[in-house]
């Protein structure tokens, strides 16, 4: 949450209005909770998409599909003129395939199995990953959440 808040307020800084701030990441049971707050550059501050992809995967090529349980997790700060009207976090849990499937969505969609869903996030359509995300539940969460003086 720490880091939404930061960003909220960087970009926010000298701004007037709302800003909304956004800090996901993939926690992986077996690896200790990798890559975590790394998500984003696992395999390096160059890396792409698919580089993260390969080390997760490289790193839990031992472990049956079974033991790979992992949670996205998103937290979200909102902001106005400088100062934070509300946080709010939710989560994903599920699990890392064998291989990656699919070709929607970013990042470690197409290894991402949520729980209760029998394909990857980059299988589902964006109504159907909606349905388990950790971001559209946490908008979900901030939209219930927001002052008076925002929902009108």
């Amino acid at each position: 949450m720490d880091n939404a808040i930061k960003k909220a307020l960087a970009y926010g800084s000298g701004r007037t209005g709302l800003i909304l701030a956004d800090d996901s990441g993939l926690c992986v049971a077996a690896l200790g909770g990798e890559p975590g707050v790394h998500s984003a550059r696992y395999a390096g501050p160059h890396a792409s998409d698919a580089d993260n992809r390969r080390l997760l995967l490289a790193r839990l090529e031992h472990l049956p599909v079974e033991a790979r349980e992992a949670t996205f997790w998103c937290a979200l700060a909102l902001a106005c003129d400088g100062e934070i009207l509300t946080t709010v976090e939710a989560s994903c849990p599920g699990r890392i395939a064998l291989l990656p499937a699919g070709s929607e969505g970013f990042g470690y969609d197409p290894l991402f199995v949520p729980s209760g869903a029998a394909t990857t996030f980059a299988q589902m359509a964006p109504a159907e990953k909606d349905r388990y995300s950790h971001r559209a539940r946490a908008v979900a969460q901030l939209l219930s959440a927001l002052p008076a003086e925002c929902s009108g």
